[in-house]
């Protein structure tokens, strides 16, 4: 072997080790930032994550952790299988995949307690039958049974006993897994993952709810101005941090409402036991902070220009459908478009 052909392959693997210790570097940081410890199902995480800084999925957990929030370990699952199965993060179908894998971890925990039960049932009849035997067998044995006849008796009765409530604990277990896991498919169904609202399925929901108690209802239909400058101009991931800022706005400003993301740029507010007066000031104040605000790029401090949403307001009829009191103030949002924009009409 030459000299040159040994350096260059000295070079080589000095280089590749390089490249290895900066990937690990680049996962350790991921597994630390995240509080996640180092087993084989985080590594592998967060190296297919460090690996391609520019994939769907690394563009989704940056959002998932904007402002330091931290992965767990259901949020690595679901993704995972979202990932594992070719759908893209953040779009409807992720939404969609991220179900049906509750939906199937729950069926299988369903099917698995119902099997739980049965053997519960099944032990308690089989114990009950061997009691009434063995209580037969003790008036049969009559006044010559013995003591050490009853210990041998009752031993085994506590030992059915025994087994009897570990299954019981059991499926106690399970029936708590269970629980957690249809809370967990029902948010996943009404909530919108990148601002964290809830959405439409849950705005009708509440509506129904709020309906069905005879409650005063309102109904603000809001939507950002000019959205598409902003995600023309600056990109997505910009358009989505726009998003998530006046959906904050919103949340706070109408604090103790409904406040979902019905879908694009789009928000609807839902005001309950409120008057017009008392929503218009609450949607207001939220528009005003809003407009006052100067957003800028993080990456350069280059300004986006003015931000501000233009809406719609109106009071629910009696037994008027979400459907058509979301249509009136849908077109009350359009009426403060033609009037200029950044302005709440109501009516």
């Amino acid at each position: 072997m030459s000299g040159s052909r040994a350096v260059r392959q000295v070079t080589q693997l000095a280089d590749r080790h390089s490249a290895e210790q900066s990937m690990f570097d680049r996962v350790r940081d991921f597994l630390t930032r995240n509080a996640l410890g180092p087993d084989p199902v985080n590594y592998e995480f967060g190296y297919r994550v460090a690996s391609n800084p520019d994939s769907d999925l690394a563009r989704t957990v940056d959002e998932l952790t904007d402002g330091g929030i931290r992965l767990t370990r259901t949020d690595i699952e679901m993704l995972g299988g979202a990932v594992g199965i070719g759908a893209t993060p953040t779009t409807e179908s992720q939404r969609e995949a991220i179900g049906q894998v509750l939906v199937a971890q729950t069926q299988m925990q369903v099917e698995g307690f119902q099997d739980l039960v049965a053997n519960i049932r099944s032990e308690a009849r089989d114990f009950g039958r061997d009691l009434a035997a063995k209580a037969d067998a003790i008036r049969d044995i009559g006044p010559s049974v013995s003591v050490s006849d009853i210990v041998r008796l009752t031993s085994a009765m506590l030992e059915r006993v025994q087994s009897t409530e570990e299954q019981l604990e059991a499926a106690t277990r399970e029936a708590d897994e269970l629980r957690q896991k249809l809370e967990e498919a029902r948010d996943n169904a009404q909530r919108d993952p990148l601002t964290g609202l809830a959405n439409r399925r849950a705005f009708e929901e509440g509506f129904a709810e709020h309906a069905a108690r005879g409650a005063t209802i309102g109904v603000a239909v809001c939507d950002i101005d000019h959205f598409k400058r902003v995600n023309d101009g600056f990109g997505h991931a910009v358009g989505d941090r726009v998003l998530k800022a006046i959906a904050k706005t919103l949340s706070e400003r109408c604090e103790g409402h409904l406040v979902a993301r019905y879908g694009g740029e789009e928000f609807v507010v839902l005001f309950a036991d409120l008057t017009l007066d008392a929503a218009h000031l609450l949607l207001e104040t939220a528009r005003e902070e809003v407009s006052r605000k100067r957003y800028r790029l993080r990456e350069t401090d280059v300004p986006l220009g003015e931000v501000t949403f233009s809406a719609g307001l109106t009071m629910a009829r009696p037994n008027e459908p979400a459907s058509d009191v979301f249509v009136r103030a849908d077109g009350l949002l359009y009426a403060a478009k033609a009037d200029g924009r950044n302005c709440v009409k109501i009516g």
